[in-house]
Order: structure tokens, then sequence, then C-alpha cells
């Protein structure tokens, strides 16, 4: 579960770090072209859409969404490294071993 989490954490401060660069380089990729999107970072794309007469729509993830939720699960973790300090410390004070 630890792991999980540090794994979850990780990716979410790549998302809110992501450069959007190459989201806005599909929008301007025609067709003969079109090998060159397996080469994109594409990780803040949340939707593309190409319309008949050629426009493009980009949409990206929500960074304040994600730098939200960074601070959020980031803060539970302190808490839990906290509480963990505490109660080892109250088992040194009772004299038990720490788990």
């Amino acid at each position: 579960m630890k792991n999980e989490r540090t794994r979850l954490l990780k990716q979410l401060e790549k998302l809110a770090q992501c450069r959007v660069n190459d989201a806005v380089k599909l929008a301007f990729l025609d067709e003969t072209r079109l090998e060159e999107v397996d080469g994109l970072e594409l990780t803040a794309l949340t939707e593309f859409r190409r319309s008949e007469k050629g426009g493009s729509e980009v949409k990206l993830v929500d960074r304040v969404a994600v730098l939200k939720l960074l601070v959020e699960l980031s803060a539970g973790q302190e808490e839990q490294k906290a509480a963990d300090f505490f109660q080892a410390w109250e088992g040194k004070a009772e004299g038990k071993e720490a788990p």
C-alpha cells in the first residue's frame, strides 16, 4: 500500500509538471506526418478532436486540481509519519518495542 501511494504521488508530480508543447504540436500535424505521434509526450492531454474543416480542439489536464490533490495526499502522508513517530515514542516510554 505504501509503495502504491508513493507511485501515485510520483505520477501526480509528473502530471503537474509535464509540458504541453507536444499536445499543441499534435494539433498542427497533418496526415503526412502522423508517424510523429508516437514520439510525442501527451501525458497532459485528456481530449483531442479534429473537425472536418481542419480545426482542432485540445483539452489538457487541470493542473490546479492535480496540485490540490497532490497537496492533500502529501499532507496525509506527513500526518501518518507523525502519527507513527508518536506511536513509537509512546511505546518506548512504556517500555515496549516499536512496531
